[in-house]
């Protein structure tokens, strides 16, 4: 990827630099093309001219989601708009799915906004099944559920299209789910899905620095709103389609990222929905290949996620070191989160990084484990 080594960094190039490389689960590389729209002079977020941008960006996403549902734009991480989304929608009581850190952080939030939930939660490693979510539903507790569709912490990517199909028996509840590692990387029809809402950040499979977020809302989700008090302001769904009415947002957004999400649909649309969904797949199965030969793949075998492969330390092999090294070198790989730490490493392969990128690394990675056993 040529603007590796053109990326300029407050006047100096990256490649006299030591910043890495980065192959960690977010923030992911940024394309100079998305950096430059993002220094674009503002414009005032109540003029037409950002309506027109408002309209562009919104189509653009809902082709990506192969969505004909609303969609919201967030300045803020996805952490704000799941807060949104539960205290949007639970009524009664809400089944928060936990397979890692991530999904975890969904329930926390959730009882956290004083809101009645549960958390369903499966070993580490392992993924929340269709038949988990069908028993669990089966009681009639719930009128929502939180589902993580891609686990960074542990490399599992829940099999959201099965989970999709039982949600279908129930369809007075509301599906949320948190696609922040998966949404535009990975290909999920959020309407032949059903998904109520679906959520992520956009310094991760969007490949844009963080600070911005999206969701789709679907007509079920605004139904629901009405009936829901105690939201705030900033994260009131129906505030949000006031002015979404009116192609404006509630509040200043970050007009720059605006214009770096507007390029980076254009990069997406000129390589191919198909085409990019692909690319991720063959660099999943690079990763996963060579983890295979040099280490173990932590996450349940079927359930392995598209852009971001964990793998099993070896006993005494120091990762610490591993990734200090690789980091002087200008790669910046991540060690295992939470629980996990010292015990996995994880490699991230989304948004922008292409084969010749995951290539460079492995060889890297080579030899530098050769010269720790040297």
């Amino acid at each position: 990827m040529s603007s590796w080594t053109g990326y300029a960094f407050f006047g100096k190039r990256l490649s006299n630099m030591k910043k890495p490389k980065l192959f960690i689960p977010g923030p992911t590389h940024v394309d100079d093309a998305v950096l430059e729209a993002m220094a674009s002079y503002p414009i005032g977020h109540r003029a037409s001219s950002f309506s027109a941008l408002y309209d562009e960006i919104v189509a653009g996403v809902q082709k990506v989601l192969f969505t004909k549902n609303r969609i919201f734009l967030g300045t803020c991480s996805a952490t704000g708009l799941m807060e949104a989304a539960v205290k949007n929608t639970v009524r009664k009581r809400c089944a928060n799915f936990v397979c890692g850190a991530f999904s975890k952080r969904w329930h926390e939030i959730t009882k956290s906004s004083g809101i009645e939930c549960d958390k369903i939660e499966v070993p580490l490693g392992h993924a929340t099944t269709p038949d988990l979510v069908r028993k669990v539903l089966d009681a009639g507790k719930y009128d929502t559920v939180t589902v993580v569709h891609n686990e960074t912490s542990t490399g599992v990517m829940n099999p959201i299209y099965d989970i999709a199909e039982v949600m279908r028996e129930y369809p007075d509840i509301v599906f949320l789910v948190d696609m922040v590692s998966s949404m535009a990387s990975i290909k999920v029809e959020i309407d032949k899905l059903g998904i109520d809402v679906a959520i992520a950040s956009v310094q991760k499979g969007w490949a844009l620095p963080p600070g911005f977020s999206v969701c789709s809302v679907s007509e079920k989700v605004m139904d629901r709103s009405k009936e829901m008090k105690h939201k705030g302001y900033y994260f009131d769904f129906l505030v949000m389609e006031k002015y979404a009415q009116k192609s404006q947002t509630h509040s200043t957004p970050s007009i720059p990222h605006m214009f770096g999400l507007k390029t980076q649909l254009g990069r997406i649309f000129t390589e191919g929905l198909n085409n990019r969904f692909n690319r991720h797949k063959e660099l999943a199965n690079m990763v996963r290949s060579w983890g295979k030969n040099h280490f173990s793949l932590f996450a349940q075998k079927g359930y392995r996620s598209d852009t971001v492969t964990c793998m099993n330390n070896l006993p005494g092999f120091s990762l610490a070191e591993l990734i200090t090294r690789l980091f002087d070198k200008g790669f910046h790989i991540s060690g295992g989160y939470g629980p996990l730490k010292d015990k996995t490493f994880r490699i991230a392969h989304m948004g922008d990084i292409q084969k010749s990128d995951i290539e460079e690394l492995l060889s890297v990675i080579n030899e530098t484990m050769k010269e720790m056993n040297s």
